[in-house]
């Protein structure tokens, strides 16, 4: 009977009365303002080696038996976070391609996971699907792509990417790869197409879904990195003669390292012609299609068959955001549907079940949906363009001081390296680049360290070179305008105390 009682009167530990999350919440909302507010003044990164951060946590302790008060641990947990955490929101914020997020996304993500929508089956997220496909629509709309294309939210550019790749083997495959695999007795070896320049999910999903990487047909690029129309289609021929089946085709609508744009419109034209499935991987540069001061090639993405796209960068979303779209709609229910007698949805609805990889998945559309509506085309294209803008401003800083040698600047891209004064003239020996490339790695270790900017590296020409991409839209023209004192300083200090040790001349 006491069983009975305790069951009938339950009170589980984790639930929380409105008036105690009321009050956490509010606390919360608080520090969360405060930390926007004063963003600009704390460092970027506090550059702590991983036993500091380890050390703060207290990461060796065990789980404890009793709970604690919510209050104190939501108290402790924003402090930990607040001191030992990088800050992609920063302004001086420019390495990888990470955005600042939107703080309508922030109360989007709370809302969200309040309601905690299931968005795989329409039954279990009415709304929230509804959601999804219009925000999928309106995406697609954004880019210039089609307005009846079929899509869905996923993680990020790998899974996006992914997707995309799995409806072109399906389609492309002359048997029935979803049934018989790539060892059936009709299959052929599948080929795909990139460049050295394609992000390594292309190497994953080859490995993952039964291609291998030996697949990949690696294209030459021109002087800007582009990927040679000419040499893929006499790839293409070459493999159909030989019996093989070319599958893919990867556009590039912003390379990581450098932010290069492949000729899209050229290379969905030998798609066309070669009848293989073209891809865009426009997860960083697809949304700025259509932004002031954007590459034209850009817009040849509305041709693909496929575009992966990321509104955790260019909408400024909270991650996770990636956004799969395919020119077919049906392609991505012929790739990933299946009804077993424990499902039960209709097709007159939208079951993203049908559409993915996943079963489970979060309302990730929201904070992406509210944002566009907040925002508007317009003025998203606007911030879209001013990233763009300040990344040419910043290379225009970078060519004042000759210590600072620029590389590219692409979309907002920029990439550069710092060269001592008296080594400019000893450039491309084998010694002097060797050192370079090894003093600028120690630069990108010390601005890091500094938490006065963040930036990562790229790899162009085999010279090691500091990048710096804006997706920002906290970061103003002051911000990329004090980028070179710091390198400068930071360079100065680096070469005086490494060149001894390094460089005999």
């Amino acid at each position: 009977m006491a069983e009975v009682e305790r069951l009938k009167n339950r009170k589980a530990p984790i639930d929380m009365d409105s008036e105690e999350f009321r009050r956490l919440g509010h606390r919360l909302v608080d520090q969360v303002a405060e930390l926007l507010d004063t963003l600009r003044n704390c460092p970027v990164t506090p550059g702590e080696s991983p036993a500091i951060v380890r050390q703060a946590l207290r990461a060796d302790r065990s789980l404890a038996d009793d709970g604690m008060d919510a209050g104190m641990l939501m108290e402790g947990t924003t402090n930990l976070l607040k001191v030992h955490s990088l800050f992609n929101g920063h302004p001086r914020f420019w390495g990888y391609i990470t955005s600042s997020a939107a703080p309508v996304g922030i109360l989007g993500e709370m809302l969200a996971a309040a309601v905690n929508a299931n968005v795989g089956a329409w039954t279990l997220s009415p709304m929230a699907s509804e959601i999804e496909a219009q925000t999928v629509r309106w995406i697609s709309e954004f880019i210039g792509y089609r307005k009846d294309c079929g899509g869905l939210l996923v993680s990020g550019g790998n899974m996006a990417n992914f997707i995309c790749f799995l409806a072109a083997r399906t389609s492309q495959a002359e048997w029935e790869v979803r049934q018989t695999g790539l060892n059936g007795k009709q299959a052929k070896q599948l080929r795909v197409y990139a460049t050295r320049e394609t992000h390594t999910w292309i190497m994953k999903a080859a490995d993952l879904f039964g291609l291998g990487t030996d697949s990949i047909q690696w294209i030459e690029t021109d002087k800007k990195q582009r990927m040679v129309p000419e040499s893929l289609r006499q790839r293409i021929e070459t493999d159909r003669a030989r019996g093989e089946q070319p599958m893919l085709v990867v556009g590039t609508a912003g390379s990581v390292s450098t932010g290069t744009v492949d000729l899209l419109d050229e290379l969905a034209s030998v798609c066309h012609e070669s009848e293989v499935w073209f891809h865009v991987d426009g997860a960083y540069g697809g949304f700025a299609a259509h932004a002031p001061g954007a590459p034209e090639e850009l817009r040849g993405l509305s041709k693909a068959d496929s575009v992966a796209v990321d509104p955790h960068k260019w909408l400024y979303a909270p991650l996770e955001a990636g956004c799969a779209l395919v020119r077919d709609a049906d392609a991505l229910r012929k790739t990933f549907a299946y009804h077993p007698p424990y499902y039960h949805f209709g097709e007159e609805t939208t079951n993203y079940v049908d559409l993915g990889m996943q079963n489970s998945r979060g309302f990730r559309a929201l904070k992406v949906w509210l944002a566009l509506q907040q925002v508007g085309r317009a003025a998203y294209l606007d911030m879209i363009g001013d990233d763009i803008a300040l990344s040419k401003e910043l290379a225009r800083s970078l060519l004042q001081h000759p210590e600072l040698e620029l590389i590219t600047q692409e979309l907002s891209t920029a990439t550069f390296r710092y060269i001592p004064l008296d080594l400019l003239a000893a450039r491309g020996k084998q010694d002097v680049e060797k050192y370079l490339n090894e003093l600028n790695t120690e630069i990108l270790k010390r601005i890091e360290k500094s938490g006065e900017a963040f930036l990562s590296n790229a790899v162009v020409d085999n010279k090691f070179v500091l990048r710096a991409c804006i997706v920002n839209f906290r970061t103003t023209l002051e911000d990329v305008q004090a980028l070179p004192a710091i390198v400068l300083r930071l360079g100065r200090e680096a070469d005086r105390e490494l060149r001894p040790q390094k460089l005999h001349q």
